[in-house]
């Protein structure tokens, strides 16, 4: 019997050298975006690369002492279109740079955070990046904190977004000024008679957003402590519930606010199934702005946060040589003024 061919072995990057013309030196760093070689030698080199049909070892690499191309990416959940969006903002910088993104959810579980960390670490992952809320009790992030010192003793890089107390360079949602925007909006409206849909009580992003409203409630001589507050799940059930406990306790109320979108989204589906003319009868208003708040009906007023763009940031911050001290980023929001909002009925 005939013995059967060997099948070809791959492209190495010393075939891609050879082809583009290049020292074995020059073709490594063309390849893996190092200083030292022009944008022109690297397009040729990469061009090169393609046409043969080479594949960097990333594996080979990081042993063999160089820069690693995964990065950790850690959220509490996949399904928010809030962190979707932040994923976003990441995986367009990953790509760019030429890094590969492992994403992991922790459902909000300081726990599951702590074990995501260590996983990534014994998967020799240099880079994460943490996006979600803070919480409120201190001492629920202390185990965390004293594993992102020894990680990033031992060279690791860590960026946060939303988490005030981490020591890591950290992307900061403009929530509390944010909040005092959007009562702002309802107060000028008109409205006084005003109900809150909040999310998870532990979390900081929440407590800074009803700050926020409360200090902007202040402001206009409105008794904050006459305004109900109900806590819910981050989701679109969490907040249809919330606005079912809300509604049977204050029928009377004339505007909802959700601290995010999809509770808000929530709050719609189940005021319109109730009866509720929104926003004739009851305005509803969201956080965060995700994609889908525009495509609702009526379109949900929300505040705009830079969702991709932190992502984006927080990249750029843990791809980055290490400052003395953590860095701090905060971001901007803007008000969108959609068809959920009026006036409250005379």
């Amino acid at each position: 019997m005939a013995k059967r061919p060997s099948p070809p072995s791959p492209p190495r990057l010393v075939d891609v050298a050879k082809a583009a013309g290049v020292s074995l030196a020059t073709a490594s760093r063309a390849m893996n975006g190092s200083t030292g070689v022009s944008a022109g030698v690297a397009a040729h080199v990469q061009a090169i690369a393609s046409q043969v049909g080479y594949v960097p070892n990333s594996h080979a690499r990081a042993l063999a002492g160089g820069q690693a191309s995964m990065v950790g990416l850690i959220v509490h959940d996949v399904g928010d279109p809030y962190f979707g969006e932040i994923a976003r903002g990441v995986l367009r910088e990953t790509d760019s740079r030429g890094y590969l993104a492992l994403i992991s959810q922790t459902e909000r579980d300081p726990r599951a955070e702590l074990a995501r960390i260590r996983a990534l670490r014994a998967h020799r992952v240099t880079s994460i990046v943490l996006a979600g809320s803070g919480y409120v009790e201190a001492s629920t992030e202390t185990d965390l904190a004293a594993e992102m010192r020894s990680f990033t003793a031992a060279g690791g890089r860590v960026a946060v977004i939303g988490r005030h107390h981490l020591p890591v360079d950290a992307v900061l949602p403009d929530n509390a000024a944010g909040g005092v925007t959007l009562m702002r909006h309802l107060l000028g409206l008109g409205h006084r008679r005003l109900g809150v849909l909040g999310g998870p009580a532990s979390l900081t992003t929440v407590e800074d957003r009803l700050a926020g409203l409360r200090t902007a409630a202040g402001e206009a001589g409105l008794d904050w402590a006459a305004v109900p507050v109900v806590h819910g799940d981050f989701t679109r059930e969490g907040g249809a519930a919330a606005t079912a406990r809300l509604m049977r306790a204050r029928p009377d109320l004339t505007a909802v606010v959700a601290l995010n979108d999809p509770m808000a989204v929530g709050a719609l589906s189940w005021l319109l199934n109730h009866g509720r003319r929104v926003p004739d009868e009851i305005s509803v208003a969201g956080f965060d702005d995700v994609p889908v708040a525009q495509d609702v009906y009526p379109a949900l007023t929300t505040v705009r946060l830079p969702m991709v763009g932190m992502g984006k940031q927080a990249l750029e911050l843990v791809l980055r040589p290490p400052a003395s001290r953590p860095r701090r980023r905060r971001t901007r929001h803007e008000l969108v003024v959609r068809a959920s909002t009026a006036p409250p009925p005379p």
